[in-house]
């Protein structure tokens, strides 16, 4: 709802003023006060923009990764939300003046992470009140002043767009119409550089990891998803919660069951060769393209090559008598995204499932990927 309680000026008649909603913030751990508390106020303007989207934009707005959030405030400013075929970027802050928006590159220049529009918030925790009063397009963004020293895109107050309705409209009349400009490709990290990128940055003690290397190695750290929830972890202090043995022995982590990871009984297909376990599996609960899937996990075979054993990926539709669509790909990738013999499995008509049988060394990991991109979907390591 929107509400007066802010004085009206002529820089703020237009602003759109919005209730934070009394419900609790993030209760994610972070290695900082100061990460701490973006975090609430990232928290506090979702809360309270997340309800006018679907009222005046589309009911179908969606969180961007909602389930990674903490490991993106950990580090960066802003939270992502998908507003039809477009996305939308809140940037909040708590500055008392408006006079610019200030936008953390990561945003701009990470080809996944960009956005069509940025949306410039001020907060006010105390009397539990936002302002939404200016947004910018990437284009827009891309040529204004970029500052070096915090790498941020900025853009001075009188040069952003205060009309919310002109950006309803243009979502309304245009919306496959594209504002982002050109980006330029981040190049990929090797494994060994990762791992002592991870391990350089994950001191609690460095305030600001994003400015602590340069961009292309920040960049394709956090565009990772399973790099940036382990850098995220160890600056925690937290051990490593994302193998997939452990979880099978004592059971899913905290982590991987906050984005749906469950431990269950799965049938899964006899293979040549081989008999399938009638043990414990794992199981994760995927929307793609609007259908409801489960994405399946168990050893396979009698255990006798420990050293080696046999892992099954299975992609099933959650209902009993449903099949796979035609056209679904599920490919798995090594933990530093490279292709490798007999790694994905596309339907090429409607089937009963897809399944990838795989050896792994132990500690390896490995990534999975689906197309089309399952709802929320960001990647993650498993270990084995």
């Amino acid at each position: 709802m929107s509400f007066d309680s802010a004085p009206l000026t002529y820089s703020n008649l237009r602003a759109l003023h919005l209730e934070i909603p009394p419900v609790p913030t993030t209760t994610a751990a972070f290695s900082t006060p100061g990460c701490r508390w973006s975090a609430d106020l990232n928290q506090m303007t979702l809360n309270a923009c997340l309800s006018w989207l679907r009222d005046e934009f589309t009911s179908s707005a969606t969180v961007w990764m909602d389930a990674s959030l903490p490991s993106i405030w950990e580090f960066v400013n802003g939270t992502a939300i998908a507003v039809g075929t477009s996305r939308l970027v809140l940037i909040p802050s708590e500055a008392l003046d408006t006079d610019e928006l200030r936008v953390p590159q990561e945003w701009v220049d990470l080809p996944s992470w960009a956005a069509d529009y940025y949306l410039a918030v001020q907060v006010n925790p105390d009397d539990s009140w936002i302002k939404i009063w200016g947004y910018a397009s990437h284009e827009q963004l891309k040529t204004g002043v970029y500052d070096a020293s915090d790498r941020t895109y900025s853009l001075a107050a009188d040069d952003l767009i205060h009309d919310l309705t002109v950006l309803q409209v243009a979502q309304e009349l245009c919306p496959t119409e594209t504002r982002r400009a050109a980006i330029a490709p981040i190049p990929t990290l090797e494994l060994i550089q990762a791992t002592n990128l991870i391990e350089r940055l994950s001191n609690p003690d460095l305030a600001f990891p994003r400015l602590a290397i340069p961009f292309s190695l920040w960049g394709a750290l956090l565009e990772h998803g399973g790099w940036r929830k382990r850098l995220y972890e160890r600056r925690q202090g937290l051990a490593e919660s994302w193998s997939v043995v452990d979880w099978l022995q004592a059971g899913v982590s905290n982590l991987a069951k906050q984005i749906g990871w469950q431990r269950t009984n799965l049938q899964f297909a006899t293979v040549r060769g081989m008999r399938s376990l009638p043990a414990t599996g794992l199981v994760r609960s995927l929307t793609i393209a609007g259908e409801s899937y489960q994405l399946q996990i168990a050893p396979l075979g009698d255990r006798s090559t420990p050293e080696a054993p046999v892992w099954q990926f299975e992609l099933r539709s959650a209902d009993p008598d449903g099949s796979v669509s035609a056209g679904v790909i599920l490919r798995l990738l090594t933990e530093d995204l490279q292709p490798f013999e007999n790694n994905e499995d596309v339907a090429q008509n409607e089937v009963e499932r897809l399944c990838i049988d795989v050896v792994l060394q132990p500690r390896e990991g490995l990534v999975w990927e689906i197309e089309p991109t399952p709802d929320g979907y960001d990647r993650e390591v498993l270990r084995f």
